[in-house]
């Protein structure tokens, strides 16, 4: 499919005075039958008749940007990163997808295999809400739920596991939040023969046993973090015996096992560029099917934690953008918790708590920020991917950030009316959604609103039951916490 939608695709405008801003491209419709291939099996929530199919190739947004991102750096001498210094935690093919410039890296048939039970994904029109809302809008959401693990984070699981097995590697390591990208990556292992260990977020671990008890099914082996399992735990715990813990935490935790570990690799379930290309699946079939549909959206609205969920759906409709077809906003929801493109700096900083990963260029809360223990624990995260960090500084997308009893609402409405119970980071998507198309019931536009849904919440039902109690509260980063955070930033 890819291969022949490439065939296709106009040349993107070549340098600055053609290469308009994103925010200036006039918006143009892409009608039914027009440029994308229809030929395949059909897919719950099109039109009757339309056809779509699983993308050949992942899209990889950096070929296509006016201003290319910048590097990552050495932790200790500060200069731009070899490919083979991350050797140590990556499988050659990763690396070479985390630097490359190809604008499409072909997707191994193998993968593909994986994909077929549950790819493409519905795409559906949350129309009972539409009702209940009384917008003139069209709200669409692509719907992740429906992968083995309930969420979007097989589509970046599987071919980790894939590149690492066929490079001979026996274990692998990761973090995890919530615990969407630890079950992915435990079912993504199974299938591939790996040993797989996860550190969780002590908060997620104990709100959400089931998670647990689903890695454990699937053959991994799970630690609450920070632990007393590596250096980078046992000193988080000596200074704070009660931590709640963070993807960051969790993240050094891994990375010093991988490290540590000849036989051992790291796998990242968000932030790095090869994981945002490989999400990007989700916005080549959503093209495909709104094209089918007759339909381009006004607006894009994703959830961002570590940005691979929102990079994944968005991408591809920036490409559709750089190069004039249609002209979509982009909108980038966080919670209030942890507010990270809003509230954070844009500068060099650690990938984890411990300063063991490379120093990115991204927005960031400081390294050192551990957020409070919000239900939308795959949101907890103290930076944010370098691409969208890099797109949202070119002004390319906008942001906002929205308290958790806010997102619980609209999830309950969305509950009540589509019958799906969203995870709770989604709920943030959902939320946004709403005060769009809630503006659009005062303007009387009749915008097509687009978000990502990239999970379900069966196993978060303690905080919905939370909510329905009144028991959930905001919380929010006190103005001295953030301060200190950023003060260790480093100077770069």
């Amino acid at each position: 499919m890819a291969a022949a939608a490439a065939a296709v695709r106009p040349a993107l405008p070549q340098g600055p005075e053609q290469r308009a801003s994103l925010l200036r491209t006039p918006k143009r419709r892409v009608a039914a039958g027009g440029r994308r291939s229809l030929s395949f099996a059909a897919r719950a929530g099109l039109s009757s008749g339309a056809k779509v199919s699983i993308p050949k190739q992942w899209y990889n947004l950096v070929a296509d940007l006016p201003v290319k991102p910048p590097p990552p750096l050495h932790p200790q001498t500060h200069q731009p990163l070899d490919p083979s210094d991350l050797s140590p935690l990556f499988p050659d093919e990763l690396i070479r997808q985390e630097v490359t410039d190809e604008r499409f890296v072909d997707i191994p048939e193998e993968v593909v295999d994986v994909y077929k039970p549950w790819r493409p994904t519905p795409l559906i029109r949350a129309r009972r809400l539409e009702k209940l809302l009384g917008t003139p809008a069209k709200i669409y959401y692509k719907y992740e739920g429906t992968s083995p693990a309930g969420s979007h984070k097989p589509n970046t699981a599987v071919p980790q596991a894939w590149y690492n097995a066929a490079a001979g590697v026996k274990n692998v390591v990761t973090e995890t939040g919530a615990g969407q990208w630890g079950s992915a990556l435990s079912f993504a292992s199974s299938l591939f023969g790996l040993n797989c260990e996860v550190w969780q977020v002590r908060a997620s671990f104990d709100q959400k046993p089931y998670r647990r008890l689903m890695m454990e099914t699937w053959g991994a082996k799970v630690h609450p973090s920070p632990s007393e399992a590596t250096g980078a735990g046992r000193a988080i715990l000596a200074a704070d015996p009660a931590s709640p813990g963070s993807l960051g935490i969790a993240i050094s935790e891994a990375v010093e096992v991988a490290a540590t570990n000849a036989d051992t690799k790291y796998c990242l379930g968000s932030v790095l560029n090869h994981v945002l290309l490989h999400q990007t699946v989700i916005g080549e079939e959503c093209l495909e099917q709104l094209a089918a549909l007759g339909e381009a959206p006004d607006v894009v609205i994703g959830c961002t934690g570590g940005g691979s969920n929102f990079g994944g759906l968005a991408f591809p409709f920036m490409r559709e953008k750089l190069a004039g077809r249609m002209s979509p906003e982009f909108r980038a929801v966080e919670p209030a918790a942890c507010p990270t493109l809003t509230k954070g700096v844009y500068a060099y900083d650690f990938g984890d708590t411990a300063g063991l990963t490379p120093l990115m260029k991204m927005h960031t809360l400081g390294h050192g920020f551990v957020p409070d223990p919000i239900h939308a624990g795959g949101l907890r995260y103290h930076g944010m991917a370098p691409l969208i960090s890099h797109v949202y500084e070119l002004g390319f997308m906008d942001a906002v950030a929205i308290q958790q009893t806010e997102c619980f609402q609209a999830a309950l409405q969305f509950a009540r009316t589509e019958g799906i119970i969203p995870a709770p980071e989604p709920t943030h998507a959902i939320a946004a959604a709403i005060r769009e198309a809630l503006e659009c019931k005062k303007t009387g536009e009749e915008k097509v609103i687009l978000m990502a849904m990239c999970g379900h919440g069966h196993f978060d039902l303690a905080a919905y039951e939370k909510y329905l109690r009144g028991d959930m509260v905001d919380l929010s980063h006190p103005a001295e916490k953030l301060e200190a955070s950023l003060a260790a930033v480093p100077k770069i």
